[in-house]
C-alpha cells in the first residue's frame, strides 16, 4: 500500500506475486464499496492458488485498474508501478509495517 494524501493506492508485493506465480485473474471490489480494515474484500487467481486480498485500511474504493482484467500478468511484471490493483480513500489510517520491517519479517519466515 502506498498513500497519497487521503488516497492508498493497493497492490500485492513482490514476494507476494512470486509466491503466487503467474496471476491469471483478479476479482476486484467494486467502485463506491465501503470496506473495513482487515476485511477479505477481493481475490486474486494464480496457477497455485486463489488468494484473498485483505483491506490494508477503511474506506471507501474510488478506483480500480482496469488494466488488470485484461492483463492480469501486470501483477507479476511491475507489482509496484503498473500492477497496482485499486485506490481506497482513506477513512482512518492504519499503522502498517515499513518497507524496511516487512523485509525482516520475510527474512525472518524464510529462515
Amino acid at each position: 500500500m502506498k498513500i497519497n494524501g487521503d488516497v492508498a493506492i493497493v497492490g500485492i508485493t513482490d514476494y507476494a506475486q512470486k509466491s503466487l506465480g503467474d496471476v491469471v485473474f483478479v476479482d476486484m471490489p467494486g467502485v463506491g464499496n465501503s470496506v473495513e480494515h482487515g476485511d477479505a474484500i477481493a481475490t486474486i487467481e494464480s496457477v497455485k492458488a486463489v488468494s484473498d486480498i485483505y483491506a490494508p485500511t477503511s474506506g471507501e474504493i474510488i478506483k480500480i485498474n482496469e488494466e488488470i482484467s485484461s492483463t492480469p500478468e501486470l501483477v507479476n511484471k511491475d507489482p509496484y508501478g503498473k500492477g497496482w490493483l485499486f485506490e481506497i480513500r482513506v477513512a482512518h489510517a492504519h499503522p502498517g509495517m515499513s518497507y524496511a520491517e516487512y523485509n525482516s519479517y520475510l527474512e525472518s519466515i524464510n529462515h
